[in-house]
């Protein structure tokens, strides 16, 4: 600032009044202010330089040089990208952007969960859900506690749900189950495997047969078994044997009505025959024999059917009366 104000001092000379100075020495000191205002600007931008110079360039120009390599690497995975993930206005590839959705077009692998409202394939195409351990489906009310789930498992497939219900395409109810009751409505429930089929409590069927050359098995290894109906019971077998086997005793009991065997042949094999011992006793003909003279070693064809006050039946000798001790009607 002080070398300007003298050159400005220099450009604009205080004149003397009294003094006036000659027009070729004027001409001189106009040319010796401009000589010394040059000299005066260069040394002024040689001490004081603007810019970047030295290592200091050199450095900015290497950090642009990798910023920009590092901007043309960037576009060119992008564009990469973008080819193999096949990126297009309606979606990603197979994956297409559809109102009310996404359409998959081949395989999906999903790595964790899949929420989603609906699952559906395409028309006149089926749909396979493949995992490599367990598939689980679950259901999940408007307080967020699963209400349905299905697990299907290496070994097993479980279903939690209040109820079950399976239904034909016309909406006829084959299967139904809850806590209470299971349901079948089809017309034939078959049970195919070799053990049958083992219910621990109450069956309710109209009716109970086996396949065409089958044998038709009812039976309670360890407790009672009881057949009731409202109207009646009918066992039939029409092409072979009917045996009823227990352990105690099989009880046939009609309260309103009689019990009815209706069949050519009847047949008691393993009735028990009493032993008469004692006096002699008459006979219907007035006519006495001994005790003696009657002996289980006869083994006669032909026996007398008796019946014990309280209904027990047993056998007596053809001869003689239908007597027995207490052993016998006991």
């Amino acid at each position: 600032m002080r070398d300007q104000s003298v050159i400005q001092q220099r450009r604009h000379p205080q004149q003397n009044p009294q003094q006036q100075q000659h027009p070729g020495e004027m001409e001189n000191e106009w040319l010796s202010s401009d000589e010394t205002r040059k000299n005066f600007i260069a040394k002024y931008h040689e001490g004081c330089q603007v810019g970047l110079y030295g290592w200091r360039r050199r450095c900015l120009f290497l950090v642009l040089s990798i910023l920009l390599l590092l901007v043309i690497v960037n576009l060119a995975l992008t564009l990469w990208i973008l080819k193999v993930m096949e990126f297009s206005a309606d979606g990603l590839g197979p994956l297409k952007v559809i109102p009310g959705g996404i359409q998959l077009r081949g395989e999906a692998m999903v790595l964790d969960n899949l929420v989603a409202s609906k699952i559906g394939s395409r028309k006149g195409q089926p749909i396979h859900i493949e995992s490599s351990r367990n598939i689980s489906l679950l259901s999940r009310g408007a307080d967020g506690r699963v209400h349905n789930k299905l697990f299907i498992g290496d070994d097993k497939l479980e279903i939690m749900a209040s109820g079950m219900k399976i239904t034909d395409t016309r909406g006829r109810l084959l299967f139904s189950a809850d806590r209470k009751e299971v349901l079948v409505g089809a017309e034939l429930l078959r049970v195919t495997g070799e053990g049958g089929a083992v219910f621990h409590g109450s069956v309710q069927t109209p009716l109970v047969r086996p396949e065409a050359g089958n044998e038709l098995r009812l039976e309670s290894p360890t407790r009672s078994l009881n057949v009731f109906a409202l109207h009646g019971v009918a066992i039939e077998s029409r092409a072979g044997d009917l045996s009823a086997t227990c352990l105690t005793e099989l009880k046939l009991q009609s309260k309103a009505g009689s019990v009815k065997l209706d069949a050519p042949n009847i047949y008691l094999p393993r009735l028990q025959t009493a032993s008469i011992t004692g006096a002699k006793l008459p006979t219907a003909g007035g006519s006495v024999y001994p005790t003696s003279t009657i002996s289980r070693s006869a083994r006669p064809e032909v026996y007398q059917v008796c019946v014990c006050g309280k209904g027990r039946v047993f056998l007596a000798p053809p001869e003689g009366p239908c007597v027995a001790d207490n052993d016998v009607c006991r």
